[in-house]
């Protein structure tokens, strides 16, 4: 079965979800993948989406950062942050519709060549690869979505 998706790096749920309503009612999509979302878990709107239809994944945190996956459906598997990779901050989530596994990833700018956020912005594309190269062995259907700052 194929599957509709989208992705939008809101920067910030709380000022954007009447657009992201909106834009979803507008848009018959199956998931769309939400980067910058800027909501600790709490704070995430789950109940007004779900009066809406849409279920959610999601990880977050105050301030910046924070994934989320809004679909139709029943979602499996669903995963939060690379394993095997300690990161503070909260910029992957994956699940899997049907047969399609969503990664939705917020990846790290790196601001300037040397720089320790340029240091943890390679580190953190290298545990990447490495987790999406096994997740690709066992769902050949991978759509990964997200706000890439390439």
């Amino acid at each position: 079965m194929s599957r509709t998706v989208a992705t939008w790096n809101v920067n910030s749920l709380r000022v954007r979800l009447p657009h992201l309503i909106e834009w979803l009612a507008a848009n018959p999509v199956d998931a769309i993948a939400l980067q910058e979302t800027k909501l600790p878990d709490a704070d995430f709107p789950a109940a007004d989406l779900q009066a809406l239809g849409w279920n959610s994944a999601f990880s977050g945190q105050r301030t910046y950062n924070g994934v989320a996956i809004l679909h139709r459906g029943e979602a499996t598997e669903i995963l939060r942050d690379i394993p095997g990779f300690a990161d503070e901050h909260k910029r992957v989530i994956a699940l899997t519709l049907g047969e399609t596994r969503i990664v939705s990833a917020y990846m790290p700018n790196g601001q300037e060549v040397g720089s320790d956020k340029y240091a943890y912005k390679l580190a953190w594309f290298a545990a990447l690869a490495a987790w999406l190269g096994e997740e690709l062995a066992c769902w050949p259907r991978l759509a990964l979505l997200g706000d890439f700052n390439v």
